[in-house]
């Protein structure tokens, strides 16, 4: 039976049946497991624990299913699938407009390094699977640090010196991660004696549990940690991005759902999330790297929800994570097919696309639709959920930021992304549309966006908790109405008015100085002062030794005294006086 194998396996197997084929046969492979490991998840495995190692003395558990990480399990093939379908084209020298002339020898799509991305991409979703069906924390260790190695090669898959070194950077920071998850892991066995991954509580758990809270962080994004997303993300390959945007943060949001929910802190550090964002996604030029910033904002809203730790909380947390994953895949979609067909993603080089790539420009405004909550589509029936359960609890102050962070999507992804890439000012780009292959993956995710939107309480049904909500009262819509309506005013304002956007050139310094610009000047001066310490201290041990063996040969060299030749008398009374003082040292 299928449904006694864990879901990662099909896509490790899968992975190297991949890396042997190539054409045709390849392409069946990568549609084929997503889609055949989602069907057998969804008919074939039921809640309860699957698979148990005893090892050294602890139970490992590599495969426990329960809603929670079903709905991830769910989640992650749907991803899979779409990003397979975006991705069929590699390999086939499709052309790719103006790339060219605009980028020289780089290998901006990723088209030579096909079996490098099919590969990689299928040990990452294997990986993020093996993560949410992992029962203990040594198990999901070890897929956490999965998730780095081979997500790092879909950044150097670009096969360009920023990519190399992005993706380096973004290696070293998983790692991090991984460490200090291991760390708290091996805390939390020493004193509690289990390693299962169960809820955590913070009040009681000792610093253990806050190392981890740190380590599951750093994937989520948290403040200070979050210039990771910004920095790989824009690096990556077009199709290489939208898995990226699909797996490592989700892992992390499922964790911290799984691990810490109803923690405090994770009201204040999400709500934080939801804010900082925006005002770096606003002046932004890299499209891309708006929608990190986007990311961070969107996951802000899940980590406070699942800090709020009531069951509509956690629930909308879970489904906003889901739904993000399908519409911020399609926008990321939409900007990849942007760089393929005209090899750039600046706002200031773009416009003016709508004109030859309608059907993009279309399904880019879908996703831009669900990401700013309009009724309909998949935000408003999920993001909504937190904030009323913020109203619920009294998280009065958390709420209105969430309403301020919403109006800010709204402008910075609802509006920005598709109305400088596809409209403002006409950049004489004549791009075709791009592979058919492209536009079914981004027609799909459009449905879903739509489905998930039109039939929630069909999707509420797949939630963890129990809840009783009903998103399309007239409250709710009219608020979220009057919200998108005053912010399409005041970006329309802006626009005429000449205030925005104030196009500079300019460099935005963000926390990601602290580990690029301060990290190594902090590494070049501890290492100056250590190899100073280190010469001070092999000089006064060199001068110590030569001391001493200057003494020593002026008591044992050819002519110290104790190299001369004593009668046997002298030796007799020497014997003597010792044995004397031994013998009053014994007494005394």
């Amino acid at each position: 039976m299928l449904s006694s194998i864990p879901p990662f396996a099909l896509f490790f197997l899968g992975a190297i049946a991949v890396a042997f084929t190539k054409g045709p046969v390849r392409k069946v492979l990568v549609l084929a497991i997503p889609l055949i490991g989602g069907l057998n998840l969804w008919f074939g495995v039921e809640p309860g624990v699957h698979l148990q190692i005893e090892l050294l003395g602890y139970t490992l558990t590599p495969y426990r299913a329960d809603k929670l990480s079903l709905l991830f399990g769910y989640l992650f093939h749907i991803a899979a699938f779409l990003g397979f379908v975006y991705a069929l084209h590699l390999g086939d020298g499709t052309p790719v407009g103006s790339v060219a002339s605009d980028v020289g020898e780089e290998d901006i799509t990723g088209d030579k390094t096909a079996g490098l991305q099919h590969v990689s991409a299928m040990l990452y979703a294997g990986s993020a699977l093996g993560a949410v069906f992992a029962g203990d924390l040594i198990t999901l260790f070890v897929f956490w640090e999965l998730l780095a190695v081979t997500s790092a090669f879909l950044i150097w898959a670009r096969d360009s010196e920023r990519s190399y070194a992005t993706g380096f950077r973004y290696l070293i920071i998983h790692v991090v991660s991984g460490v200090l998850l291991l760390s708290g892991a091996l805390m939390l066995a020493h004193s509690s004696g289990s390693v299962a991954f169960e809820h955590i509580d913070l009040s009681t758990a000792g610093p253990g549990a806050w190392i981890l809270l740190i380590a599951f962080g750093i994937k989520a994004g948290f403040p200070l940690a979050h210039n990771w997303i910004t920095d790989a993300y824009p690096e990556s390959t077009p199709t290489g991005t939208v898995f990226l945007s699909a797996f490592t943060t989700k892992v992390a949001v499922y964790a911290i759902a799984r691990g810490f929910a109803g923690a405090d802190v994770l009201i204040y550090i999400g709500t934080i999330m939801t804010f900082f964002p925006i005002f770096y996604a606003v002046l932004e030029n890299d499209l891309r790297r708006v929608l990190g910033y986007s990311m961070i904002n969107q996951i802000g809203f899940m980590i406070a929800g699942i800090g709020i730790g009531t069951g509509l909380a956690v629930n909308g947390a879970v489904a906003h994570a889901f739904a993000d994953v399908i519409f911020k895949g399609l926008l990321f979609m939409s900007m990849g097919a942007v760089m393929t067909m005209t090899g750039r993603t600046k706002g200031t080089d773009l416009g003016g696309l709508y004109k030859t790539m309608p059907l993009t420009a279309t399904l880019c405004i879908f996703g831009a639709s669900a990401i700013s909550a309009f009724p309909m589509f998949s935000a408003f029936v999920t993001k909504s959920m937190i904030m009323v359960a913020a109203i619920e609890e009294h998280h009065y102050i958390v709420w209105l930021f969430m309403l301020f962070a919403s109006a800010g999507v709204l402008e910075h992804a609802g509006i920005k992304i598709p109305f400088f890439a596809f409209f403002a000012h006409d950049s004489g780009i004549r791009a075709k549309e791009p592979p058919k292959n492209m536009l079914i993956a981004m027609s799909i995710g459009a449905v879903l966006c739509v489905l998930i939107g039109v039939f929630p309480m069909a999707f509420y049904t797949l939630l963890p908790m129990e809840m009783d909500y009903h998103p399309y009262d007239t409250t709710h819509v009219l608020v979220q109405l009057q919200l998108l309506c005053f912010g399409a005013i005041g970006f329309v304002t802006l626009m005429k008015s000449g205030i925005y956007p104030d196009e500079k050139r300019a460099v935005h310094v963000d926390a990601e100085v602290l580990y690029r610009k301060l990290g190594p000047w902090i590494v070049r001066s501890v290492g100056g002062a250590v190899a100073r310490i280190d010469a001070y201290v092999r000089s006064s041990v060199m001068e110590v030794v030569g001391t001493a063996l200057k003494g020593a040969n002026r008591w044992h060299g050819s002519m110290g005294p104790l190299a001369r030749s004593w009668p046997t008398g002298s030796m007799v009374l020497w014997v003597a006086v010792l044995l004397a003082a031994y013998l009053v040292f014994y007494l005394f």
